[in-house]
């Protein structure tokens, strides 16, 4: 979501400014704006659209100053407009914020009480202008930042700047994300890591309800109860922070290259040759239920994990999308195993569902690919899923990445609970080893797809079939094609087929078969063979065996390495994410920052 930059620097700061919100992009966003305090006087820039529009403002209308802040905003309340984007100002007060201030019209009503109107839609606004009321009242910019906090509700991560106040900036957070970077005789406040790599290694991490006073000197830290807070500063690994296209088109398209070296990386840490290496503490043996919780690309790995523990470890699985699970309030044990998956380890309603689940179940374990995030830290177990930085809002290598720590994670559970025997997961094994190599070969077939797509980009529905843990690839897939392509694609079970898509199918809908040879196998080519009987477009994407017996009358077929049965939706995911990437570039659409969508949502 909205990506926030403070800079308290020794040299001018709006070049700084720009190239940290450059590297929050891939948070989505659609404006962007900057504000100085130089000599005193606080003066902002602002812009719609991409960070070019506010790079060639600047150029025009320059921002000097040594201190600043700066945001790229994904709009909440208030359409994208010059107007509606950060910072806001008031008087003095020059703010930023990721979140939603959820009682802002109340706030609003007794701002009108005294006299004062905003001029935006938004609910950011509102607090800069309670800061400033309360400066008017004859408070210092801390006293009215500590102020207006206590007035908030909602989730946010704030940043303050003042006039007249070139060595201050104020920082809040509750529930969004916020960083503290350290120099030498600078200091720096960002979103995450990413934004801050370029001017710091060293990082303090706010806690949930903390603010903290920065100068150049350093930052004063206090939690939400008002008392001083020490928090750790961390190093963090600049490699690991560089978002670079090496050499690629889009972001994406590395992304899915990198998958083989993303998995081998895991498969080193949590399969080495000596066996399964998870923490002790994740002990299966005395759980009866585990309940998987996540939004979006990562609820769909969720999905397919249900198939592998239950076959794995016969244990019943629940799985949930986060912002259903937060208000259902579902009855839960002490015997139960509460699992987080998250890429950002940030996502707003992931988050609640953990705090409501801590105090409620056995263990909360976190598989995510940030290990200093927020979920990683609230929960009992962190299970790092190793993908590197990715940059590209449709996620391809963090799902194949979650795919594999979560299937390892199966195994374990099979063999705590006696149900795994070790030949059977020797077996297994082997078959995840042999991952890296098959996705390779699976690589290859980038090119016939990229023709495919041509055909693909003239549809306007598109549908995927999968049967067992194929289904929740069947839905992933699509979602990949609407995310970036914007083609309404839907996923469904190929033996539901029957019950009601069926109706659509015409000369028009391509239907995507996802089917490897396995003992659901000619299941599916019914289903393959009732869509061709109603001239659908039949792409089977399958195994040599699974093409040789039934590509007769199919539109187009993808052949993929055979890889053993339990494991196939993590080669399955690459032909998943190649359609939608080369259906994307042949509609020309913004393959990284697809509109109306945000790489990491910090808001409900």
């Amino acid at each position: 979501m909205c990506g926030i930059i403070g800079v308290l620097g020794k040299h001018e700061v709006s070049p700084w400014l720009v190239e940290s919100l450059k590297r929050l992009e891939y948070r989505g966003y659609d404006s962007a704006g900057i504000a100085t305090v130089n000599e005193g006087k606080l003066d902002r820039r602002r812009a719609v659209g991409k960070l070019w529009n506010l790079s060639d403002l600047l150029v025009h209308e320059p921002l000097p100053g040594k201190s600043g802040i700066g945001h790229t905003r994904w709009a909440t309340h208030g359409a994208a407009t010059e107007g509606n984007a950060h910072p806001h100002r008031s008087g003095p007060v020059a703010v930023v914020h990721n979140g939603i201030i959820e009682n802002f019209r109340e706030l609003r009503a007794e701002l009108a009480e005294a006299g004062i109107t905003p001029e935006t839609q938004t609910d950011t606004e509102t607090v800069a202008l309670l800061t400033r009321m309360f400066m008017d009242r004859g408070m210092d910019a801390r006293e009215a930042a500590v102020a207006t906090l206590g007035k908030l509700e909602g989730a946010f991560a704030l940043l303050w700047l003042f006039d007249g106040e070139d060595d201050l900036l104020i920082a809040a957070r509750k529930g969004s994300p916020l960083a503290i970077g350290h120099g030498d005789g600078e200091m720096f406040v960002g979103s995450d890591a990413i934004a801050l790599a370029p001017m710091t290694d060293r990082i303090t991490y706010l806690e949930e309800g903390d603010y903290a006073f920065v100068t150049r000197a350093g930052a004063e830290i206090f939690d939400a109860a008002g008392r001083r807070a020490n928090r750790d500063e961390s190093r963090i690994d600049l490699g690991q922070a560089q978002v670079e296209k090496g050499g690629y088109k889009h972001f994406m398209a590395k992304e899915i290259a990198e998958q083989p070296v993303v998995l081998a990386d895991a498969l080193r840490h949590y399969l080495p040759e000596t066996g399964l290496n998870l923490p002790d503490d994740l002990d299966f043996s005395n759980i009866d239920r585990i309940v998987l919780i996540a939004c979006g690309t990562a609820h769909y790995a969720c999905a397919v994990a249900k198939y592998w523990f239950e076959e794995f470890a016969r244990i019943p699985v629940e799985i949930d999308v986060a912002s259903e699970f937060r208000y259902r309030e579902p009855p839960l044990s002490k015997r139960s195993l509460a699992v987080f998956v998250s890429q950002s380890g940030e996502t707003a309603d992931t988050l609640a569902a953990l705090r409501y689940c801590s105090e409620r179940v056995a263990k909360t374990v976190a598989v995510v690919n940030v290990p200093t995030s927020s979920i990683a830290r609230e929960t009992d177990i962190m299970l790092p899923i190793f993908a590197g930085v990715e940059v590209g809002v449709a996620s391809t290598k963090a799902f194949t990445a979650q795919l594999l720590v979560l299937a390892v994670m199966a195994l374990k559970a099979g063999r705590d609970r006696g149900e795994t025997d070790a030949a059977t997961l020797a077996a297994h094994a082997e078959t995840l080893r042999a991952l890296p190599g098959l996705l390779n070969q699976a690589l290859a077939i980038s090119e016939p797809i990229s023709h495919l797509a041509e055909q693909l980009a003239e549809a306007q529905d598109i549908l995927f079939l999968g049967r067992g843990a194929m289904y929740p690839l069947a839905l992933e897939g699509a979602l990949k094609l609407k995310e970036i392509s914007y083609i309404h694609a839907e996923g469904y079970a190929s033996g539901e087929l029957k019950h009601g898509p069926i109706a659509l199918i015409d000369r028009t809908v391509p239907v995507i078969v996802m089917a490897p040879h396995d003992k659901l196998f000619d299941k599916t080519v019914s289903n393959m063979q009732e869509v061709m009987a109603r001239h659908g477009m039949v792409l089977l994407i399958s195994d040599s065996k699974g093409i040789s017996a039934a590509q007769d009358g199919t539109w187009g077929t993808l052949h993929l390495p055979d890889i053993a049965e339990p494991f196939a939706p993590i080669l399955y995911a690459v032909p998943a994410q190649l359609l939608a990437y080369h259906t994307a570039v042949a509609k020309g659409t913004d393959v990284d920052q697809p509109r109306n969508l945000a790489k990491s949502v910090t808001v409900e």
